[in-house]
């Protein structure tokens, strides 16, 4: 038999997951947390760029935004802002990619996520515009 969950038992549960991340490169450990529903969109919006009828997906230092989000204390509370995104883009790759890859997994962002955003997208947005 399973409960069936009410409002109240769902906005109570705690269910951002934060995992403790060796990185060598830094010479320590690091916290990565899981992005809520509201970061994750917020991330995907970083990374997506409408124009016209066209849509683009700007992977451009794709780790440092996803490690802004999600780098954390040990409580969760985040350690970077956006303005931390070209400072962090800077860092080792192998370090970010560590970052990188323990974020997808507790925010739930497969390659197929990353897939979906790509969906759809002109080879040339601008091939059906009357002034290309």
């Amino acid at each position: 038999m399973t409960i069936t969950l009410k409002r109240d038992d769902i906005l109570k549960v705690q269910d951002i997951k934060v995992e403790k991340v060796s990185v060598p490169e830094w010479g320590g450990d690091v916290y990565v947390k899981g992005m809520t529903g509201t970061e994750r969109d917020s991330f995907e919006a970083s990374i997506v760029n409408m124009r016209g009828k066209g849509t683009n997906v700007d992977m451009s230092n794709v780790r440092a935004k996803l490690a802004a989000q999600t780098l954390c204390d040990e409580s969760g509370e985040k350690l970077f802002t956006d303005a931390d995104i070209k400072a962090l883009g800077k860092k080792s790759a192998s370090a970010l990619q560590r970052v990188f890859e323990v974020a997808q997994k507790l925010s739930g962002i497969g390659d197929d996520a990353i897939q979906e955003l790509t969906e759809g997208l002109q080879e040339n947005p601008l091939e059906d515009s009357p002034t290309a």
